[in-house]
C-alpha cells in the first residue's frame, strides 16, 4: 500500500536527496515538497500524508508548536523532526507530539532506519536522543520527586557539604540529614554522592 510523505524543507537540496534516498531504498512512497509552515499546513488540510519529514527552521516556522498543529490538522500523521540542531532540544518537540527526531548530518543508513522504524514501530529515536530523554527524565525527578526540604538537602550536598555541615546550615539534627538523604536516594533511584551529583550537574 502507498504511503505518503511530505518533505518539508526550503533547500532545494535537501529536498531532492531526501527524495532520491527515499525512492532508492522504498518503492511504496509517494512524495510531496513544501517549501514553507504555511504550504505545509495548506498540503496537510487537503492531502492525506502519512508522514511530514518537518525542518525546524523552514520560513514561517513556529517551531516546536507545528508538531501540535499538524497533528491537530491530521491526527494520523507522523512527524519526523529533521533539523541541523543537535539532540539536546529533542526533547520539547516529542513532548509536542513528534514521532521521530533526526540530525541532518546522520547518514543516509541512519535516514532509511528512522523511516522504517516510523513505519514499523510508529516512533523512531536515536540512541543520542533516547539518552536527552533518559537525563530529561532525571533532571525532572530531582525537581518534582523531592519535597522543597529534600531539594535543599540534595542541593547543599552536591555542592560538597557532609551531614553535619548541612543540619547547621538547614539548623536540624545530624540524624534527619541522613533520614532525607536516604529519602533522597530512595526517591531519584542512585546509591551514592557520585551519581547525585551527575544529576546535580544535569540539572545546572
Amino acid at each position: 500500500m502507498t504511503k505518503k510523505i511530505l518533505i518539508a524543507d526550503d533547500h532545494h537540496v535537501v529536498r531532492i536527496g531526501t527524495a532520491m534516498i527515499l525512492e532508492k531504498n522504498f518503492d511504496y512512497f509517494e512524495i510531496g515538497f513544501a517549501e514553507t509552515y504555511q504550504e505545509v499546513k495548506q498540503k496537510v488540510e487537503t492531502e492525506k500524508f502519512d508522514l511530514v519529514i518537518l525542518d525546524i527552521e523552514l520560513p514561517g516556522s513556529i517551531l516546536k508548536s507545528m508538531v501540535k498543529e499538524i497533528k491537530n490538522i491530521s491526527e494520523d500523521t507522523k512527524v519526523l523532526i529533521f533539523t541541523s540542531y543537535k539532540e539536546n532540544i529533542a526533547i520539547q518537540y516529542i513532548e509536542e507530539g513528534a514521532d521521530g527526531f533526526l540530525n541532518k548530518l546522520s547518514d543516509s543508513a541512519s535516514f532509511v532506519k528512522a523511516i522504517e522504524g516510523i513505519f514499523k514501530d510508529g516512533y523512531y529515536y536515536t540512541p543520542e536522543v533516547l539518552n536527552e530523554m533518559v537525563k530529561g527524565a532525571k533532571n525532572k525527578k530531582a525537581s518534582e520527586l523531592l519535597s522543597e526540604r529534600e531539594l535543599q538537602v540534595f542541593n547543599l550536598l552536591a555542592k560538597g557539604n557532609g551531614n553535619l555541615e548541612v543540619a547547621n546550615i538547614l539548623d536540624i539534627q545530624e540524624s534527619t540529614v541522613g533520614t532525607y538523604k536516604r529519602r533522597i536516594y530512595q526517591k531519584l533511584k542512585i546509591t551514592n554522592i557520585v551519581e547525585l551529583l551527575a544529576i546535580y550537574n544535569e540539572l545546572h
